[in-house]
């Protein structure tokens, strides 16, 4: 049947049809497993386009959006929140307590229409985004079905082994990580829309794997993503890495579904598992590499430090551990107190649901480090090390990021 029935051409002729051939294969899940590679659109490189005119014309209006509100409007309402703390006796790089920010500052107009847009923008955004995927339920997940068995790389399921912090709605994803069985298809989608429209072709984890230091011995046979999300660095770090075995390990099975259906559509061989970073299941001295990137801020305390441990668990003697997020920078190892950042903050915590932002800004990050056997690079001269620009929690510079870097000893 493949060989008499171009499953490309096929969906081409649906995307061009509209809507009435959109919903027949949608409701006829023989047919969406039979095309199995759901690119009614196309592709624009290796991202496939989202499968309507006006999902996508929505898609880039709320990027667009999200642009004003990131730059000017985010611009505007920092200046009124400088002249309200002035008014209250407070500079502008002062550090101020989150209550009295809160106190000053959340019911400003200018503050508050900032920080509403954003968060009603990013709701919306999720909704029409989850309102595809689950309108079109049965093709999708055929497709996911059929990817799940196929290579390259392999998927590991663990059904049941998600603890009970792991199923919040961070970033007020519906479902969370682990509870919609397209959280992978609506994170990849949605993030795209946090990057401003500038990772459409994963540049920025491209970006990230090419940074990561090499072991002193330059060997690198394994290297682990921890926290993987939907595989963009994962394979991002294969590519880099050719002849590597690399594994994307995160606590969403939807998550990692969708990474590895993704991988398989590429032709690159990574492989996937279903469990915590935490407790990832893999031997003693495993890896060469374990890296992350924007996972602890969405952890608690104890599975930062769990994670810390795992990973000097799973390197090999000699092997770099290189977690990126927003204070694994040398220079920012510290949250930004001032008036504005404290609101900023407080609506982070509160409305965009990031549960353990509090913890993550308070965790002895270098000191668990540290205590788990690790050397780390603020430890070098510094002139082994590259600084960051004030604006930026890290700074790419030649294929580098400014981060923090732990060796196990060899």
């Amino acid at each position: 049947m493949s060989e008499i029935f171009n499953r490309r051409s096929a969906m081409g002729v649906a995307g061009v049809a509209g809507g009435a051939a959109w919903s027949f294969i949608g409701s006829n899940p023989a047919l969406a497993k039979l095309l199995e590679d759901v690119e009614p659109r196309g592709t624009d490189g290796i991202l496939e386009r989202l499968p309507t005119l006006d999902l996508e014309s929505y898609d880039e209006f709320s990027t667009d959006t999200r642009v004003f509100i990131n730059t000017k409007l985010t611009r505007a309402a920092e200046s009124r929140a400088i002249e309200l703390m002035k008014a209250n006796g407070y500079g502008p790089n002062d550090e101020v307590p989150l209550e009295t920010a809160v106190e000053i500052l959340v019911n400003d107009p200018v503050i508050a229409f900032r920080n509403h847009s954003w968060q009603r923008l990013q709701m919306h955004m999720w909704k029409e985004l989850q309102r595809e995927f689950h309108g079109n339920y049965d093709m999708y997940m055929s497709e996911m079905e059929a990817a799940d068995n196929s290579g390259p790389g392999v998927l590991e399921l663990n059904p049941g082994c998600e603890p009970e912090y792991t199923k919040h709605e961070i970033h007020m994803q519906p479902g969370g990580y682990t509870g919609d069985p397209f959280a992978g298809h609506i994170y990849h989608y949605g993030t795209n829309n946090f990057y401003n429209g500038r990772n459409e072709q994963d540049e920025r984890h491209v970006s990230l794997a090419n940074a990561i230091p090499l072991p002193a011995d330059g060997k690198v046979k394994r290297i682990l993503d921890a926290g993987c999300s939907c595989g963009q660095q994962a394979v991002a770090l294969k590519q880099r890495f050719p002849d590597a075995e690399v594994w994307g390990v995160d606590i969403g099975a939807p998550m990692v579904r969708y990474a590895h259906m993704r991988a398989v559509d590429m032709g690159v061989d990574v492989n996937f598992r279903h469990a915590l970073a935490e407790d990832t299941g893999f031997p003693d001295g495993f890896f060469d590499i374990v890296t992350s990137y924007i996972l602890h801020h969405e952890v608690t305390e104890d599975a930062t430090y769990g994670i810390i441990r795992e990973s000097a668990r799973v390197l090999r003697p000699g092997g770099v551990y290189y977690p990126v997020d927003f204070y694994t920078n040398p220079r920012r190892k510290a949250h930004d107190k001032r008036a504005y950042r404290r609101i900023r903050d407080w609506m982070t915590y509160r409305w965009n649901h990031e549960r353990w932002l509090w913890d993550y800004q308070n965790a002895d990050f270098e000191g668990e480090m540290k205590r788990a056997g690790l050397i780390l690079n603020m430890d070098a001269p510094k002139e082994n090390m590259e600084y960051p620009s004030e604006e930026n929690n890290y700074t790419i510079k030649r294929n580098r990021v400014t981060n923090i870097v732990g060796t196990k000893p060899a």
